[in-house]
């Protein structure tokens, strides 16, 4: 079964400086019918324009992903970390027990977009930790490349929950299988161009949630770029 989440359908808020979209509720956007997907409990699709960003924040027992499409952002927190990410960058970031953050366009005239990615973690109260890893091109061309995975297996960031993570920038009429077993379920984030999935079209910013799927094909229109998330199948 393929549920597809359009990307017009999301919460969209424009606050000047951020304009984003909410896959999932998320602060002043509630959905009842859109809380999350299994382990997966944030997309949010922010562009921050030239000087703008976040001020220090805090966040406890979510492992959190950010994935930068463009620009560059500075981050600096609790735990020493200091570093820029840049585009063709992920960083993942355990809150565990508690981490104050700030993240800033490092650009006073461009803008700098990500994804924004928040697993609920496998236990509380976990020590906070920082990884910050380039994943080229090459790398994810016409294939799925691992980003985030219980074991950190294949050059991959470990992260503390039952989720696997990759990445693709498919080209036109490429096509690639993922197979899975029937206590897992996927979700499908589409960053740009056009993707079907199963025979089910997907364009840039839309999410499908996959449940009774033991095997997805994945194919593109158009060049795309997605992510792939393999997720403990939903009670």
């Amino acid at each position: 079964m393929i549920r597809i989440r359009k990307a017009s359908e999301r919460g969209q808020f424009d606050h000047g400086w951020l304009k984003t979209a909410h896959t999932f509720s998320f602060a002043g956007y509630y959905d009842p019918r859109h809380m999350g997907f299994s382990a997966l409990r944030v997309i949010n699709e922010d562009h921050i324009a030239g000087d703008g960003g976040f001020p220090t924040h805090g966040h406890r027992d979510m492992e959190i992903i950010t994935y930068i499409m463009k620009g560059e952002l500075a981050h600096k927190d609790s735990i020493g970390n200091e570093a820029t990410i840049k585009a063709g960058e992920v960083q993942y970031m355990t809150a565990g027990s508690g981490v104050m953050h700030s993240e800033y366009n490092t650009s006073k005239t461009e803008p700098v977009d990500l994804l924004q990615i928040w697993l609920e973690a496998d236990q509380p109260n976990r020590k906070p930790g920082y990884v910050q890893k380039e994943f080229s091109r090459e790398e994810k061309l016409n294939k799925l490349c691992p980003i985030a995975t219980p074991a950190g297996e294949t050059g991959s960031m470990q992260v503390h929950q039952s989720v696997s993570l990759y990445a693709s920038v498919l080209e036109s009429t490429k096509k690639i299988s993922y197979t899975s077993s029937s206590d897992r379920c996927q979700w499908v984030q589409v960053i740009s161009g056009e993707v079907s999935v199963n025979g089910s079209k997907l364009l840039a910013g839309d999410g499908a949630a996959i449940t009774e799927e033991t095997k997805i094909t994945l194919s593109a229109r158009k060049d795309a770029e997605f992510l792939l998330f393999d997720l403990p199948q939903e009670n």
